[in-house]
């Protein structure tokens, strides 16, 4: 084999080496490529993906109104109670006063009584 048969063997070898690859690489494409079944399914878990987080977010923005009214009638409450709370001590108190009152006057017409 001389010079020139190498040269033309080489550049065969090489050239069919790059048919070789082009061919693998386009079996390779043409088999992981998405089909349209694919890009429909893909476009439908897109979509429900975005209804599913619009329903996440108005459960989320109700809750926040729920726990808003929860957070008012709870102060409410706790303002009525204290109120409620104020009135029974105030109420206790003069209840005591009155008891006071009473025993000094039994006590009052006992002892002049006698």
């Amino acid at each position: 084999m001389d010079r020139q048969q190498f040269i033309v063997a080489t550049a065969v070898t090489l050239f069919v080496a790059f048919l070789l690859g082009w061919f693998a690489s386009w079996l390779i494409h043409r088999m992981t490529r998405a089909t349209r079944a694919d890009l429909n399914e893909l476009e439908s878990m897109a979509q429900q993906l975005h209804d599913a987080e619009e329903a996440r977010d108005n459960a989320v923005a109700e809750l926040e109104e729920r726990e808003a009214a929860l957070s008012t009638r709870l102060a409410a409450s706790e303002d009525e109670l204290k109120i409620a709370m104020d009135g029974l001590t105030e109420s206790r108190t003069e209840i005591e006063e009155l008891r006071d009152y009473i025993e000094k006057r039994l006590a009052r017409s006992r002892g002049g009584k006698t």
